[in-house]
């Protein structure tokens, strides 16, 4: 063993064979005496100085990273366009068919989700929902429910019609803390 290993050994022995646990319990209780308890982080505390620390670091007060709002609020009047855009473009000439719609539905909101995204807005969850059916002089209402907060989350809707489907798009976009 070199002499600056057993230096070191001998030191941490001396530590620990010095302070009993009651004794730690006490310098403990002292260096948070004043402070509040979870607010600092501290990696360890040294009870004697040996040669190398000259000068005594205080305990670094470590603050949160965490965002509890958006930077950049989520753009509805863009994703109403976006909506408008996708929903005319694909269904423009389209006849309602129950196997035609089904599959539009998938590729409208993929569409949709996907262009959003572009838009790169940090933070929010999509949430995109296509409704498509057959216009038959019918009245129709499409509702949805979700809990949410109202200063960050919102959504964006659009409703299409033409000769034979009507479609409703709904973009949901909620906020991740």
């Amino acid at each position: 063993m070199s002499d600056l290993a057993k230096e070191k050994a001998a030191r941490l022995l001396k530590k620990r064979g010095s302070m009993s646990s009651q004794g730690s319990r006490e310098l403990r209780s002292k260096e948070t005496a004043g402070k509040v308890k979870d607010s600092i982080s501290t990696v360890s505390y040294i009870d004697e100085p040996s040669h190398h620390d000259d000068n005594v670091r205080p305990a670094v007060q470590m603050e949160n990273t965490y965002q509890l709002g958006p930077v950049k609020r989520f753009p509805v009047l863009t994703v109403t366009d976006i909506l408008k855009d996708v929903l005319t473009t694909y269904l423009q000439e389209e006849k309602y068919e129950v196997e035609l719609s089904r599959q539009m539905t998938k590729t409208i909101s993929e569409v949709v989700k996907a262009r959003v995204k572009d838009l790169m807005i940090p933070r929010y969850k999509i949430v995109v929902l296509i409704t498509i059916g057959q216009l038959n002089n019918q009245n129709i209402h499409v509702g949805s429910r979700c809990l949410w907060d109202m200063t960050t989350d919102t959504f964006s809707s659009y409703t299409f019609k033409n000769s034979s489907l009507f479609a409703v798009a709904n973009v949901f976009a909620v906020y991740f803390e």
